[in-house]
């Protein structure tokens, strides 16, 4: 009787052991596979034409420092040089005017002044001055316009420095996508998944692109 019972125990314990290790064998070969035709490509890697087709910013910011427009023709908006020139072309000749009238009426607050020598110091009086002119009229227009030449100053400056921010900034946008359709593509497609010492099995892939 007790040999019957030392027989059945040994003969369940093998038994338990054999699936078991099935298990386990079946467990190892399902969770390695790789699947069919895989192929890792980095997320940032820059291709040579994608540089090619959008120039360097660094690049477009240095070009319009050194010429104006220069920057815009490269990030082909060539429609831009016009407005940048007149814009800068408009406030340089605005100032222009501006000196000269600064300088007419500084040069005739001087030589009208009892108290300046008669040297004309700034050049003679323009015909257009009268030579009774009050002093302190022409001292305050004088200031006028030296206020106003040194404001377009300012001006011809910003102007000439938001050409090379929207050449600059227009560089970092262009690989920007701005089409109409930005939605989500999702897309749901059957594929095949190898497995060690297994066939292969069907299942399914998700892909989903902004």
């Amino acid at each position: 009787m007790q040999f019957l019972i030392r027989s059945i125990s040994i003969t369940l314990l093998f038994g338990v052991l054999m699936t078991a290790n099935g298990s386990a064998q079946s467990f190892s070969s399902s969770k390695s596979f790789v699947p069919v035709n895989y192929q890792f490509k980095p997320a940032f890697e820059i291709s040579d034409s994608l540089q090619t087709e959008f120039p360097d910013p660094k690049k477009v910011l240095r070009q319009s420092l050194i010429l104006p427009g220069w920057g815009q023709v490269t990030n082909n908006q060539i429609w831009k040089v016009p407005i940048v020139y007149g814009v800068i072309g408009g406030l340089t000749y605005y100032s222009i005017h501006l000196n000269k009238r600064y300088g007419d009426y500084r040069a005739a607050y001087y030589n009208l002044n009892p108290q300046s020598p008669d040297d004309n110091k700034f050049g003679p009086t323009p015909g257009y001055i009268s030579e009774d002119a009050n002093l302190e009229a022409l001292r305050q227009t004088r200031n006028n316009f030296r206020n106003r030449r040194d404001l377009v100053f300012v001006f011809i400056g910003l102007s000439y420095a938001l050409n090379a921010i929207d050449a600059y900034v227009f560089a970092h946008l262009r690989s920007f996508d701005v089409s109409d359709d930005l939605s989500m593509n999702i897309q749901m497609k059957p594929v095949i998944i190898a497995a060690r010492k297994s066939s292969p099995s069907p299942s399914i892939s998700l892909s989903i692109n902004f």
